[in-house]
């Protein structure tokens, strides 16, 4: 099921005006509250007190400010905005999300089930709370809590919601799920999901370094993040811009910002440094003549990661090596 109600809770992607929030859901009991931007603020907070210069270097992930939580970028919120309607074309700007499915979720069901043992037939992922950044029409919640996952997902398009709202209320085994909360209390949300999804989410972020940091906090310890994104090459420039933007119109133009594009390296490097392990990397390739995705041992274009919260924080080690001898 998709909701509303928790708009000012929703990681501090939307703004508190317009609720932004979307829930899949497998076990009515309990609430869900969410707290991702009183987890941002913290780390703002931090570097503020501490003087860090990355306050004045860098925009915060979804411009999140100490103040209000607000919205991404106003041109990428604008141009989401206008193909609201769109994402359940599985011919139209969104074909390639659709196909994607055919990987992205096999990669995510099967890692989990890596880690997460004894499983249920048919609902491999109950008991599993998930996280869907980025979610869109619910293109990637809808089949992941089709396998038992407790689900949320949430996006700063308050449209595409409603999208997802719609589409969900013609699926009966959905349908029949309730939310978990119904409340405005905001509770804290460290180590609240098993896993976080962000599924072609961070080529659209301003600041990657508070997006792990937040992930992190979100997550349990020994849960998964799984990202797909684009490696930042030449290839990808003229394939995933060029080609598929300008040429062939597979997604639409203006879609992607190559100077946000991260290599599988430095994306690694950047969790590993917010206490994330990294487990597979595996590259990914998309046919435009059979509209298809496979995997592929290059991971110059497009590329799937799957890491995982390291159990202990490494952060006291560091801090007792570095104190004095008694």
């Amino acid at each position: 099921m998709f909701s509303n109600k928790y708009g000012r809770l929703a990681l501090g992607l939307c703004r508190r005006k317009a609720a932004a929030l979307c829930s899949v859901v497998q076990s009515p009991a309990g609430r869900s509250g969410l707290s991702w931007t009183a987890v941002c603020k913290e780390r703002i907070l931090r570097l503020r007190r501490s003087g860090c210069p990355e306050l004045q270097q860098h925009v915060l992930p979804w411009h999140i400010s100490t103040r209000k939580a607000s919205t991404v970028d106003p041109s990428e919120v604008k141009r989401f905005q206008l193909l609201a309607n769109k994402w359940w074309d599985e011919q139209g700007e969104f074909a390639a999300l659709h196909a994607m499915n055919d990987l992205r979720v096999p990669f995510i069901r099967d890692n989990l089930l890596n880690v997460h043992r004894g499983h249920q037939p048919g609902k491999p992922l109950t008991g599993l709370r998930i996280l869907d950044v980025g979610c869109g029409g619910g293109l990637l919640t809808e089949p992941l809590g089709r396998l038992g996952a407790d689900i949320l997902g949430i996006d700063p398009v308050a449209d595409s919601i409603s999208t997802a709202q719609l589409h969900l209320s013609y699926d009966t085994d959905l349908q029949a799920q309730e939310l978990s909360g119904g409340g405005g209390e905001e509770e804290q949300a460290v180590g609240r999901f098993d896993a976080v999804v962000a599924s072609e989410v961070v080529e659209h972020l301003a600041d990657l370094e508070t997006f792990a940091f937040c992930c992190n906090n979100v997550l349990k310890p020994g849960g998964s993040l799984f990202i797909t994104t684009i490696n930042k090459t030449n290839m990808s420039y003229a394939l995933a811009i060029v080609a598929a933007e300008q040429l062939l119109r597979i997604v639409p133009s203006g879609t992607h910002d190559w100077e946000k594009f991260i290599s599988p390296v430095e994306l690694e490097r950047l969790l590993e440094s917010y206490g994330f392990s990294v487990q597979s990397v595996q590259g990914m390739l998309y046919n435009p003549v059979s509209g298809s995705w496979c995997w592929t041992s290059s991971t110059a274009i497009n590329y799937a990661l799957h890491a995982v919260k390291l159990r202990e924080d490494p952060q006291p080690d560091r801090d007792e090596s570095s104190s004095p001898p008694p």
